[in-house]
């Protein structure tokens, strides 16, 4: 019993090896995906990151803000010869107060922007835009630091109780210092959101592979550790890209299966 069971395996070896190849060679033999055709596919897949349009509307809301207040500081505060003007507008309500009301409403918008923000930009991160979701990080948040910083300033020139000249003057130089910062920030970060949308790159991995392949002295990857980096920020990257392969892998098959389909 035990003599034929080598016997029989070793019969039966050739035969299994012979299916197992055929198998091999049905499944070479079936439609080839070339790689033009799986790079084409993915790269429809990228989304443009909206937020240009927004922080524009915020750039333009802001001008005209300070504009409005400096003309209503110096028209119905100040009281430049148009007090009637002022008071059928704004009935009893103080001019300097009106101001400070649409401070905090554009607050407000320069807050619900960075939420907005920061959610295309996490999309574009899951997308696998890692480098581009990194220089962005920053300057995204800057213009909300910035009108908090004024708002704080504000806060304190209120507390100090100047003269209404004096007081006047700060809140106009505040609002001037604001847009000063602010406005520079925002069309800077219209045009690095602009420039990614038109470039329309394919994601870090891809371009990391697509180096790799028609370079032989490359420069390493940002995934691995390197003299300089902290270890927080390799895992961080490390995290990043594990979460993109995952979407890339499951994008794959869902093309493969298609383009198979179609051939």
């Amino acid at each position: 019993m035990d003599s034929k069971g080598p016997s029989l395996y070793a019969q039966a070896g050739p035969s299994l090896d012979l299916s197992r190849s055929l198998e091999e060679d049905s499944m070479v033999d079936g439609p080839l995906i070339s790689a033009d055709a799986l790079h084409s596919a993915i790269r429809r897949e990228f989304q443009t990151v909206p937020t240009p349009c927004h922080a524009g509307l915020l750039s333009l809301l802001h001008v005209v803000y300070v504009v409005l207040s400096v003309c209503l500081a110096v028209l119905c505060v100040l009281k430049f010869g148009q007090e009637e003007v002022c008071m059928n507008i704004l009935g009893n309500v103080r001019g300097d107060s009106v101001i400070l009301f649409g401070k905090v409403c554009l607050w407000v918008l320069v807050l619900l922007f960075t939420g907005c923000a920061q959610h295309h930009h996490n999309r574009a991160r899951s997308r696998g835009y890692l480098r581009f979701y990194r220089e962005m990080q920053g300057l995204k948040h800057l213009p909300l630091n910035v009108h908090s910083t004024g708002n704080v300033l504000l806060l304190v020139v209120l507390a100090a109780q100047l003269s209404l000249t004096v007081h006047i003057y700060m809140l106009l130089t505040i609002l001037a210092v604001e847009l000063l910062v602010a406005l520079p920030c925002l069309l800077y970060y219209i045009v690095k959101v602009m420039q990614f949308n038109r470039e329309r790159a394919a994601p870090d991995v891809s371009q990391e592979e697509h180096s790799h392949n028609f370079s032989i002295s490359s420069l390493p990857t940002e995934t691995g550790f390197r003299e300089g980096s902290s270890l927080e920020e390799v895992v961080e990257k490390q995290a990043d890209l594990i979460e993109y392969l995952k979407q890339h892998n499951t994008l794959l098959s869902k093309r493969l299966l298609n383009l198979t389909a179609q051939h």
